[in-house]
């Protein structure tokens, strides 16, 4: 039925032309297959498309969820619904959008007043634990679409920059918010908020796969990879470690940055 329902996707709520707009324009679609809300309405229908497909994910699972159940739950057409969101998969990234928002949010609340950056790495990681928990069930299932090198849904992915850019963003505040920042190589503060995203990474691979109470086993793992991290990165201001350190951001420059997408496609 969801492949009947495609067919119509450029159907509105009301068979208004706000299902028509160009690419590029306003209200026209985003990168990654989402329509850019052009008014506060849009922008509520969209969020209530989202925020009632992560409730039935919840509920009934990824793989069991069409974009009909979506759009009947939601009260609005299907061709709306696709309007929105061109395929389910890209509901995910939505949901990068909403809880990368969500987890920067509550990072730097819980960072306010502290100026140690072990303390203020570790306080983001297990930030973005708790933001993530309510959808850890279904996560391998996200992943398994994420996971594909060349899918525009990777988090390495042109059209994921949005999100991404938004938790480097984060990670630039835990280090520039620190009492270390200012006793770093400069050229290394530069290049640590991305190198701290793929730390953030590995988190979630793991997390993705823990099957403990309370993902336990990756909190473990947060608290004692922390402040191995941090110390690394503080060791890297002593002159003895001087090479090392244009080692490591010759690597990070010509092996790493690379296969992070930095715009947002178009």
């Amino acid at each position: 039925m969801d492949d009947l329902a495609a067919t119509n996707r450029t159907d509105g709520e009301n068979g208004t032309a706000e299902d028509t707009a160009a690419p590029g324009t306003e209200g026209g679609p985003m990168p990654g297959g989402r329509a850019q809300p052009k008014t506060d309405k849009s922008e509520a229908t969209r969020a209530l498309i989202l925020e009632t497909a992560m409730r039935l994910f919840q509920e009934r699972g990824y793989e069991k969820t069409t974009m009909r159940a979506i759009a009947t739950e939601a009260g609005v057409s299907v061709g709306n619904a696709y309007y929105y969101f061109s395929a389910k998969e890209f509901l995910i990234q939505g949901f990068y959008d909403r809880m990368t928002y969500d987890h920067a949010a509550d990072a730097k609340r819980r960072m306010a007043g502290t100026r140690d950056f072990s303390e203020r790495l570790q306080i983001a990681l297990e930030s973005w634990l708790d933001t993530a928990a309510p959808y850890h069930e279904f996560a391998a299932q996200f992943f398994r679409t994420a996971a594909d090198p060349t899918s525009s849904l990777s988090p390495f992915s042109n059209e994921s920059h949005p999100a991404r850019a938004t938790a480097v963003e984060l990670f630039r505040e835990v280090l520039q918010g620190s009492e270390l920042a200012p006793k770093l190589d400069a050229e290394l503060v530069e290049l640590l908020p991305d190198v701290l995203w793929l730390h953030l990474m590995v988190v979630v691979l793991y997390w993705v796969f823990d099957r403990t109470e309370d993902t336990e086993r990756t909190r473990e793992f947060v608290r004692r990879s922390t402040p191995m991290a941090a110390r690394v990165i503080n060791l890297s201001r002593y002159r003895v470690f001087r090479p090392i350190v244009r080692d490591a951001k010759g690597l990070i420059q010509d092996f790493i940055l690379p296969t992070i997408g930095k715009t947002a496609a178009r």
